[in-house]
């Protein structure tokens, strides 16, 4: 059983873990603002010569502007995705790319298993092998049985289809 002392130690650990993934976060987002910044300032002392400082700063903000509206159309297309049935890209895809489809496809039992997988990480290496194998395997079998559903669904379809049209 879990004693008090184990509760309060993985709780410190996961408020730790949070707060260090926020201050992160914001340090990442302070240098990089200020990357950009600085960036955006070099360039305008660099064009001042040519352009003045009046062009300088226009031309900046026009091609801030453009990487920006070029960022948002990135962020905003449609995604192209493969046809999951074809067995010839099946082959051509990499594992990763596999366990990407079954992370997205089955979202609850890969939480499940990332989160039983990093309880016991620290404690047993056969444990997390044996937890990530039958997470896997759950993945998989929620998958098969959602095709199969499909095709049931699919045949009364089509045969009341047939029956219909006599």
């Amino acid at each position: 059983m879990l004693d008090s002392a184990q509760i309060q130690g993985a709780l410190r650990k996961a408020a730790a873990a949070i707060i260090g993934v926020v201050l992160s976060m914001v340090l990442l987002t302070a240098l990089l603002i200020t990357g950009f910044y600085l960036l955006v300032q070099a360039s305008l002392i660099a064009m001042s010569p040519f352009l003045g400082e009046a062009g300088a700063m226009a031309l900046a903000g026009f091609i801030c502007l453009l990487l920006l509206a070029i960022v948002f159309q990135r962020l905003t297309r449609p995604v192209r995705r493969g046809k999951s049935g074809e067995k010839a890209s099946e082959t051509s895809r990499s594992g990763i790319d596999v366990l990407r489809d079954l992370i997205r496809e089955n979202p609850l039992e890969a939480a499940l298993t990332a989160f039983a997988a990093g309880v016991v990480e620290q404690s047993d290496p056969r444990l997390k092998s044996l937890l990530l194998e039958g997470g896997m395997s759950l993945m998989k079998q929620a998958e098969t049985e959602h095709a199969g559903t499909t095709a049931e669904t699919n045949e009364p379809a089509a045969h009341r289809d047939k029956s219909g049209g006599e």
